[in-house]
């Protein structure tokens, strides 16, 4: 049976503009309107805690694994110039591990059926986010959509469910069950 590792960001630091919680706050809920969809199509999981970091959630995946993917979620903000301009879906992936750009573009793609602007849904390489680099398993972070975007944040507050169905079904196929969605 497939298991993977949640790892909603941990950072309570990152408010979303237009109210509604922060970064760590709406990344766990994202991740509560998640599991549910795993159960239903048999996959398990383990997650990290608000009250732990990155580098924690790291070490315990890489201590209980194995797993069959290594899932952070987090959502975005725009470099201080840009605050509040940008849009859109990030999607990184280890740029030496094959498996962590399927599985990215996997996300990518259910991403784009659901996001409003599907042409900036991205999957990118990064040589330098440890939650994708660190993992002893194939990794991904999302970066869901922009919360110092009020478009951006607003998407992400009223669509926990539709993302959560998104992702659990990328997982699904990334695990090899085609077919099923949920």
């Amino acid at each position: 049976m497939a298991k993977i590792y949640l790892s909603p960001s941990t950072q309570e630091y990152n408010p979303y503009v237009i109210g509604g919680g922060n970064e760590e706050t709406n990344m766990n809920r994202l991740t509560d309107a998640l599991a549910p969809y795993l159960d239903e199509l048999g996959i398990r999981y383990d997650r990290n805690t608000p009250e732990m970091t990155a580098r924690t959630s790291i070490q315990q995946a890489n201590a209980n694994g194995p797993y069959d993917l290594y899932l952070a979620l987090h959502s975005n903000a725009a470099p201080e110039e840009f605050a509040g301009m940008l849009r859109g879906t990030d999607v990184y992936y280890n740029p030496n591990d094959p498996e962590s750009l399927r599985a990215a573009e996997l996300i990518a793609d259910e991403f784009r059926r659901i996001y409003p602007e599907p042409q900036l849904v991205d999957v990118r390489p990064t040589d330098f986010l440890g939650e994708v680099l660190r993992p002893n398993y194939p990794s991904v972070l999302v970066e869901v959509a922009y919360h110092d975007n009020v478009q951006d944040a607003a998407w992400i507050l009223n669509n926990f469910d539709a993302i959560a169905r998104a992702l659990a079904n990328a997982v699904q196929e990334f695990i090899g069950e085609t077919g099923r969605r949920v």
